[in-house]
């Protein structure tokens, strides 16, 4: 199942207020954030989420780190409360400085939906980024199909593929691997 979510009209519904497409201080991040969960609480299977910047002017560090870290934070934890990725959308560089500072600060990585395509970007390991690429390139792949790919040894794959599921960079479909955005189904 696929959501799009539209940042600007959360924020309009959240702080009630049509004046307004700037996504400031941390209160304000933290009611957007909680009005995310209670749209994913709704869903039963496991959803691709779309978090659209697309109308929201400009995002500051307090309100990237209530909204994008503690949401990841949250569905990267060991106990999610559901099978829930995300795809980024519409964010600018009057987004960017705000959301990469929070990214390197957490150590998070996130899934990047731009005119040319998908990206990863943010905190990850050589091996993760590698790994990452290669699934993006062949899409949807086994494990042992990645590894013969890189002509890396299968174990190591495998366990670069777990990181990136539980980071909710790659989602698993059966036993192949598939780049969060690149599935949609």
């Amino acid at each position: 199942m696929m959501n799009h979510i539209d940042l600007s009209s959360v924020l309009r519904q959240t702080v009630a207020c049509e004046l307004y497409s700037n996504l400031v201080t941390r209160p304000t991040g933290a009611a957007v954030r909680d009005q995310i969960e209670r749209l994913l609480v709704d869903v039963r299977d496991r959803t691709l989420t779309v978090i659209d910047f697309s109308q929201v002017s400009m995002i500051d560090f307090s309100c990237a780190d209530e909204v994008i870290a503690k949401l990841l934070l949250r569905y990267e934890a060991d106990n999610p409360p559901r099978e829930a990725y995300f795809l980024f959308r519409g964010v600018t560089e009057e987004h960017w400085e705000a959301i990469e500072a929070v990214l390197e600060r957490r150590g998070l990585a996130l899934v990047l939906e731009q005119a040319d395509g998908i990206h990863v970007v943010g905190t990850l390991s050589a091996d993760e980024r590698r790994v990452w690429e290669m699934a993006q390139k062949i899409g949807r792949a086994a494990s042992t199909e990645l590894a013969a790919a890189l002509d890396a040894p299968a174990h190591e794959v495998a366990q670069a593929l777990e990181q990136l599921r539980r980071r909710r960079l790659v989602m698993r479909v059966g036993d192949d691997y598939v780049v969060v955005g690149a599935h949609r189904g």
